[in-house]
């Protein structure tokens, strides 16, 4: 087969590949990945109004004069993390640790978003976002004897960690953290530790989701759609809400 006849070939399966890629990045969307799931009971529902609630209290204005959140100091972060609140919930018999979306109105947003390659960092045996793991190192080591004397003291309670959209991803790869070094907070048992993710950004490798899909636990909202892959992953719920 000559050179002239080989090249149209090429030239269509390109236009295919191009075109394929086009569909997926311009219309495909992350509902399509749940549409077939089961719809989530009550019960499994019941926890994410509370911990939205507590997310979206550390998007206030006033830190230090909160509506949504009971009063109480939000954790000054330096740059290193987006703020965040621990709340002690005995109603829930729960603590919370929420911590807002990153603000990509400044520097520092931007370049724990974009401190990222790929194949370049690596974790539990598979691949991670390096910036949102070293925010959630940062909160890790600023906060496990916090964590840690908080369960000392109220043994029955669970240890939740929180977020929305980038910073889902930022509490997921904190939870794994925790589930790495549970030796620090007082051999805490895997069961009591929990994550909820509500929208998150995709931040681990698929192995890895699988490993951790017993504590953390993804939300996408089937209505809100979105052009991309950008939200999901993580450890996703088997159901739609």
């Amino acid at each position: 087969m000559s050179l002239g006849r080989v090249i149209p070939i090429l030239e269509y399966v390109y236009c295919l590949a191009y075109a394929r890629w086009a569909w997926k990045r311009c219309l495909y969307t992350a509902s399509h990945d749940s549409e077939n799931w089961g719809l989530a009971s009550a019960e499994e529902f019941q926890l994410v109004p509370w911990l939205c609630r507590w997310i979206l209290a550390v998007y206030e204005d006033n830190l230090r004069n909160t509506i949504w959140a009971p009063p109480g100091d939000y954790k000054e972060t330096r740059d290193q993390s987006t703020p965040y609140m621990i709340y002690l919930d005995h109603e829930n018999a729960d603590i919370v640790l929420a911590i807002r979306g990153l603000h990509l109105g400044n520097q520092s947003g931007y370049a724990v978003l974009l401190d990222n390659k790929l194949g370049q960092t690596t974790f539990d045996g598979g691949y991670v976002h390096n910036g949102l793991l070293n925010a959630a190192r940062w909160v890790f080591h600023v906060e496990y004897e916090v964590s840690k004397d908080l369960l000392e003291r109220n043994p029955t309670y669970t240890l939740t960690f929180a977020g929305h959209s980038l910073v889902a991803g930022v509490v997921s790869l904190l939870t794994m953290v925790v589930l790495q070094n549970q030796d620090l907070l007082g051999n805490v048992e895997r069961k009591t530790i929990r994550c909820y993710a509500l929208a998150p950004t995709r931040c681990t490798s698929l192995n890895l989701t699988i490993r951790y899909a017993d504590v953390i636990n993804s939300f996408v909202l089937q209505a809100a759609k979105t052009s991309g892959h950008a939200f999901h992953v993580a450890g996703v719920c088997p159901f739609q809400l």
